[in-house]
């Protein structure tokens, strides 16, 4: 009934104010500071975000068990789109039904009850941390902080204004960070374009066409062709760029001849149907620089010039470039300082000057285009083509590259991504592929684009002059006064503040910016914002743990702000996990249908199934839900429950300070087990240090079915039950048994939080309040192995299961009901005969059998069974001797007692006598 209990617990935790109690009894310790990426304040959490809160969780409550302060302060991102178009469902566009203050107010309103239900969510899982004080990135003090970290970045000279091409999606109207997009499949409509050459003589005598003896060739009109999937982008061309090593070859056909790079001959002319084409002469690239060719629709005519982002994965080998509608082009541009022409409006329809196609929709125009090329003669092909897009992470639909004034963060100008990767060498990973998959994403990254054109978001609070476009000199100082007013009324204070208030005089030089800033900056500098504002916290943080998908997003960025700000990583270490999928390996989306609410799972299963669930899974790959999954791990669950409610059972009457068992005098069994337990935990520790939860999942699993409840605790079930009360053989297994319960609860503690609390309240002796109060336990009573050493017991476990065998295969014959109906002959041979006879009469208890008797392997009978080794053979008989009916051991002196005519004389020495003495198990 773990889903009915665990919120008892939960209240119980509040009502004793755990996490503060653990923030008192860690005061002064040595900090580990994990800090939050904040989750979205937008939807219902499912799996995955559990996934992620839960780990995170483990890493802290086994931490606070190595007795570190490790304080966990959650937050949320509440800034952004996705809130602004729910808000918009309801009450509009902002200037139209609702002012501007309003709409902000209603966006903080709305984000307000998402962090609620979220949070609710988020301690059901058991997560303990600051959830009465989390940061919000829509707090004043954090937007304040936000325009602060900028007025560093600026300070150290990353900032600048351009009109470079960007992400923009349709949908949102505004740019979009490289985080913001994802590319799925589409079809687009590919052309083959001729652009001609001007100055034909020219071209011709470049290829050598102008020999007397090649009059045939005189009159060949040379065109260079170019393919693009997007025909709407053509009326910014202003370019055809071609590669300057590659060997580009004239292929002349009846009059016409083109210039096609020589790997994409066949290619190109098997598309455009030239079936009779000729390779008339070839050159480099770099020989074309400077030759001009008249656009195909428009009077202008364009530069052939020079890049190496030219390839011949595809198309001709020559790019149209269009400087203001894609990142290379752009950059190519620069060098040959062509115009970054945009004439498409922020909603996809190109400007009202635009030259024929002007008030038309870009998507529209594409026909419309391709049809202006036909009747033109330039287009040389047209087909559908499937490839991959950037589409609008949030819309799901297309996006476009169009250059708009922006606010960037330059990755050039002053160093920022040299700094930031030489930063990654010394940052550690789990996993370790983390490192080269941070590097890729970050190593050819554009500069980053930090301006949205919102309502909802922190302001950019700069002023640009209105003639030179130059930040005001006094930036810096402008932005504290602008943060000090946002700090104590949020961001409204910069959107309603009159330039005059801040600049006086000056106020009509200067342009005041209205963009927001882009969302990952605001989680970005969550580095900033909470780990140098928050006293109980520190910087840089000892751990970010995130998705795998935020190498490209919060672990990017935070670094990428860390080191333009402070010069600094803010962080030591990350820590990866992947994505949470299904059955079938489909990564749970809406449209798939296979997404599982974290509530739901909550509620039907309990928070220590799913807190079990994240631990058992491998998180460096998929973690994968489904039915026949969660089963297996509600079964491992009640083993390991029902593991620790048999060691809780055993303890009754035990007090340790008073019955405890010293090493010295401990039965060799039981300091075997505790022996195990203290290097068990040592391994563990060292799990849970270098974050391999799963093997600590594998470990514990195998040590509660296989040492414990397939070995040891079966065996010592005869003494616990049969010796007296107070005897030394009781006394022993009930000091191991403490032992390996005190150190299992917190072995599970940081994984099945609600289930250790419960061990721990049940366990005797006197102890903190909670279990996430203490540390490891370190009271083992290790006695030394002496003549039964660690391989000893394992060689018995051995024996056991070949016993254990031929008794089930007895019991399937129905020739035996139980291995208590049993006498067992063990045929070995003499090193293993040696081993065995050490134990004497305890050898049957070790094997749970009525007899046990030691022969040599020589005189093993013809019907003895064989085992999986040489050195052991076996023989089972049912015993022919009367029940115990206190112990269930069939024994010949059964009925010899009168006054107990139904035990056995141990049992009689237990009840009547003084107590049996045991030697050994």
């Amino acid at each position: 009934s773990l889903a009915q209990r665990e919120p008892q617990r939960l209240k119980q935790w509040q009502e004793q104010d755990l996490y503060g109690q653990l923030r008192e009894a860690r005061a002064g310790r040595e900090k580990f500071i994990l800090h939050d990426g904040p989750p979205y304040a937008n939807g219902e959490l499912h799996v995955g975000h559990a996934a992620n809160k839960i780990l995170k969780d483990i890493v802290i409550k086994s931490r606070t068990l190595m007795g570190f302060d490790a304080p966990y302060v959650p937050g949320w991102d509440c800034h952004g789109l996705p809130i602004e178009l729910n808000v918009e469902k309801k009450v509009g566009k902002p200037g139209v039904k609702v002012s501007a203050r309003e709409f902000r107010e209603r966006c903080r309103t709305y984000a307000a009850s998402q962090v609620d239900g979220q949070r609710e969510d988020f301690r059901r899982m058991g997560v303990l941390g600051s959830w009465d004080s989390p940061y919000l990135t829509m707090d004043y003090g954090f937007e304040a902080s936000v325009l602060r970290t900028l007025a560093e970045i600026i300070g150290n000279g990353h900032l600048h204004k351009g009109a470079k091409p960007v992400h923009w999606c349709l949908d949102c109207g505004s740019a979009l960070a490289v985080a913001e997009v994802e590319y799925e499949d589409k079809i687009s409509q590919a052309i083959d374009v001729a652009y001609a050459g001007v100055d034909q003589p020219a071209l011709r005598a470049l290829f050598g066409l102008e020999d007397a003896e090649q009059d045939v060739r005189k009159d060949l009109q040379i065109a260079v062709p170019i393919w693009t999937t997007t025909p709407w982008t053509l009326p910014a061309s202003m370019a055809v760029s071609l590669h300057p090593s590659l060997e580009y070859s004239l292929v002349g056909s009846a009059d016409q001849a083109l210039v096609i790079a020589t790997d994409l001959v066949s290619a190109v002319c098997a598309r455009i149907g030239w079936t009779d084409y000729q390779v008339l002469a070839t050159c480099r690239g770099a020989a074309l620089e400077g030759q001009l060719l008249q656009h195909p629709f428009y009077s202008r005519q364009v530069p052939v010039i020079l890049g190496e982002h030219v390839t011949t994965e595809s198309g001709t080998g020559a790019v149209h470039t269009a400087p203001g509608h894609g990142h290379d082009d752009y950059i190519v541009g620069l060098k040959y300082g062509l115009e970054v022409l945009n004439p498409v409006g922020d909603t996809g329809v190109y400007l009202p000057d635009t030259e024929i196609f002007g008030g038309q929709h870009i998507y529209k125009a594409n026909s419309s285009i391709i049809d202006l090329l036909a009747e033109r003669g330039a287009l040389l092909h047209c087909e559908d083509y499937h490839h991959s897009y950037p589409h609008c992470w949030r819309h799901k639909t297309p996006v476009i590259f169009r250059a708009t004034p922006q606010w960037f963060i330059s990755m050039k100008q002053s160093h920022l991504l040299e700094d930031a990767l030489q930063a990654v060498d010394g940052i550690e990973f789990a996993p370790d592929w983390g490192r080269s998959r941070l590097n890729a994403m970050m190593e050819d990254r554009p500069d980053w684009c930090i301006s949205r054109q919102r309502t909802w978001g922190s302001p950019i609070p700069l002023f640009v002059h209105r003639e030179t476009g130059e930040l005001h000199p006094d930036t810096p100082s402008l932005i504290e006064r602008v943060a000090e007013r946002v700090e104590a009324g949020g961001i409204d204070a910069w959107f309603e503040m009159e330039a005059e208030e801040l600049l006086g005089d000056e106020a009509s030089l200067y342009a005041k910016s209205t963009d927001t800033m882009d969302v990952w900056f605001d989680s970005g500098v969550t580095h900033a914002c909470v780990l140098r504002q928050r006293p109980e916290l520190a910087y840089p943080a000892d751990l970010y743990l995130e998705g795998s998908d935020q190498h490209r997003g919060w672990f990017q960025h935070a670094l990428l702000t860390g080191i333009a700000s402070t010069g600094e990583a803010p962080f030591k270490a990350l820590l990866t996990h992947g994505f949470t999928v299904d059955g079938d390996g489909r990564k749970m989306s809406k449209s798939l249908g296979n997404v599982v609410t974290a509530k739901k799972a909550l509620n039907e299963l309990g928070a220590d199934i799913v807190r079990l669930w994240v631990a058992a899974t491998d998180y460096r790959g998929e973690l994968a839900w489904s039915d026949e999954i969660i089963k297996r791990t509600s079964d491992s669950y009640r083993r390991i429950r029902n593991t620790a409610r048999f060691l809780l059972a055993n303890l009754s009457g035990f007090d340790p300070a008073v019955d405890a068992v010293a090493a010295q005098k401990l039965l060799p069994l039981d300091a075997w087990m505790i022996r195990r337990a203290a290097s068990l935990q040592r391994e563990i520790i060292t799990d849970y240090q270098n974050y391999q939860f799963h093997l600590i999942y594998q470990k514990l699993h195998n040590f509660c079915v296989t040492d414990l409840g397939g070995f040891y605790l079966d065996i010592i079930k005869d003494r616990q039950y049969t010796t007296q009360a107070d005897s030394l053989p009781r006394r022993s297994a009930q000091t191991a048994l403490y032992q390996v319960a005190e150190a299992l609860v917190r072995w599970v503690a940081p994984i099945l939080s609600f289930t250790a609390e419960e061990i721990w309240e049940n366990l005797p002796g006197e102890r903190e309040s909670s279990v996430f109060l203490a540390e490891w336990f370190e009271d083992f009573c290790e006695a030394e192995s002496g003549d039964f050493d660690d391989a000893y017991w394992q060689q018995l476990i051995a024996v056991r299961d070949a016993v254990n065998r031929e008794l089930e295969s007895k019991r399937s014959q129905g020739e035996l009901k139980g291995g208590l109906d049993a006498e067992v002959a063990l045929y070995c041979d003499a090193p293993l005969a040696s081993q065995l006879e050490r134990l004497e009469d305890e050898l049957r208890f070790v094997l749970i059998t009525s007899e046990a008797t030691v022969h040599p392997l020589s005189d093993a009978p013809a019907d003895a069974a064989k085992t999986d080794t040489e050195t052991l053979s076996l023989k089972v008989i049912h015993s022919p001797h009367a029940k115990c009916e206190r112990c269930w051991h069939r024994r010949a002196d059964v009925g010899s007692f009168a006054a107990h005519p139904t035990l056995c004389g141990r049992c009689v020495e237990n009840v009547d006598g003084q107590g049996e003495r045991r030697r050994f198990a």
